[in-house]
This record gives C-alpha cells, sequence and structure tokens, in this order.
C-alpha cells in the first residue's frame, strides 16, 4: 500500500499527540503521589503569565481541586497579569493577587546599589518567600515552574525560582512543554509568547542566554547522549558545568571522627 506525505503527516501527529497525553498523565499520576507520601493537601504555584508555569497549573488541577496559584506582580507588565489571569479561567485554578512592587521598592533602598541581575534576582526570591508562606498556611508543596532546558543551564534564580518541592516539567524541552500546552488546550496566546523571566523590562530569556530553545534543546539532547556535534552543544556544556552548582544541595564540610 502506498503511504502518502499526507497519510506520514497525520501519523506523526498522531504520535505526537499520543505522547503529549501519555506525558501529561504520567505527571498527573506522579503529583497525586506526591500528596500522598508527604501527607500534604495540594499545590501552590507563581503564575507568572507564561508558558511554563501555565502548563504546571493545568497539570496540578488535574490531580486536585486543592490548589493556588498566586500572582505575584514587581514591577511586571500588565500583559503578564492579563496572561496569567487568563490561564487562571481557562484551567480552572483559584488564584491570590499579591502586589509585592513596594516591598521590593523598600527593600532595595536598604541595600547598596546592585546591578540589574542582582535586582532581578531580589525579585524571585521574594516570590518564593511569599509562596512557601502560603504553602505553610494551607499545608501545600510549592510547585516549581523550570522546565529540563532551564534546568539543565541553571537558568534560574538560586532559593528564588528554583526553590520548590516538586517539578512536574523538569523532565520535559522547552520543546515538548509547549507541545504539552496546546495538548492541554491552554490560550495561545501564552504558548506563543516570547519567554521571559520578567525579571527587567524588554528581558527575554532567549536575548539573555544568546540561543533560541530550538537550538537550546536540539544541543541539549546532544549533551544527553555525551555528544557535542556543534559550536552549540559545545558552549552549552560549558554552561551546564558552571552551573552545576544550582542543581546541588549545598556542600557539607566533612570532619574527620
Amino acid at each position: 500500500m502506498e503511504v502518502t506525505d499526507l497519510d506520514f503527516y497525520r501519523f506523526c501527529i498522531y504520535n505526537r499527540s499520543k505522547m503529549n497525553e501519555d506525558a501529561a498523565a504520567q505527571i498527573v499520576n506522579w503529583l497525586k503521589s506526591q500528596i500522598k507520601e508527604t501527607s500534604t493537601n495540594g499545590f501552590v504555584l507563581g503564575l507568572s503569565g507564561g508558558l511554563d508555569s501555565a502548563v504546571c497549573a493545568a497539570l496540578l488541577r488535574k490531580a486536585t481541586e486543592n490548589c493556588l496559584g498566586l500572582i505575584l506582580p514587581i514591577e511586571s507588565d500588565v500583559r503578564d497579569l492579563d496572561d496569567a489571569a487568563a490561564v487562571a479561567s481557562a484551567v480552572n485554578i483559584k488564584t491570590h493577587y499579591i502586589d509585592l512592587t513596594m516591598t521590593y521598592k523598600h527593600m532595595i533602598t536598604l541595600l547598596p546599589d546592585g546591578d540589574r541581575l542582582a535586582l532581578g534576582n531580589i525579585k524571585a526570591r521574594l516570590r518564593m518567600v511569599v509562596l512557601y508562606y502560603s504553602a505553610n498556611l494551607n499545608n501545600y508543596l510549592v510547585c516549581g515552574t523550570g522546565n529540563k532546558t532551564e534546568i539543565s543551564l541553571g537558568y534560574f534564580t538560586k532559593y528564588g525560582d528554583g526553590a520548590c518541592d516538586v517539578l512536574p516539567i523538569g523532565d520535559l524541552y522547552k520543546s515538548e512543554v509547549r507541545a504539552l500546552a496546546r495538548e492541554l488546550n491552554l490560550p495561545e496566546t501564552v504558548i506563543n509568547k516570547v519567554p521571559s523571566a520578567g525579571l527587567w523590562s524588554g528581558q527575554t530569556d532567549e536575548g539573555e542566554i544568546g540561543f533560541t530553545y530550538e537550538q537550546m534543546d536540539e544541543a541539549l539532547r546532544q549533551i544527553e547522549k555525551g555528544e557535542t556535534r556543534d559550536q552549540t552543544a559545545r558552549q552549552l556544556r560549558d554552561i551546564v558545568s558552571k552551573t552545576d552548582h544550582k542543581r546541588r544541595q549545598p556542600k557539607i564540610c566533612r570532619l574527620r571522627r
């Protein structure tokens, strides 16, 4: 039987959809097991209006009704707040809005002048404080929104957005997260949004790292297999090595007894 290009296209679409369904089911079951193992009541996460937090919110909501999305602007673009609200509506997750802008501005008046990276990291760590406070009040786990691409490259704030109890999409590259978002029927405005940590005006992930997510995902797949066929993979391998400390627990000085 002759296989046409259209048949092959349909085959690829079906298998990609099946993979996404399987991934979603595995993650949802894993999230349920985390609640059971820790004797907690549910999850809290930061809803930024970006792709990763949107996918996490949808998966949490499938796992339990006991989940809360915190919208925590700090000098944030109003479009991000609109996108966060759209995601909350789409997945039917309860939200709480807390504007931390004045807290942040007061805090930096107490500190020596810093560059924009140091100041941006303060924003991420302030949000972490509020997320864990909410988790304590509700006996919830804090859900991190990092994906495999960002975790591998250490592209997160240590003890900021990197501080969490569970990472449901931590084994999915950014391209896989975007495909899963479509399977979950999340808003197209969020799926197609330019990725940004929102740490300062005009900041984008790809602009800061220097590669597109497509380039990063392909290079990291090479590195995972022990290959570095191109310059991008070699450069990113160095970043993976330099950021290893961000993925590990603090080192302990072991004494001779």
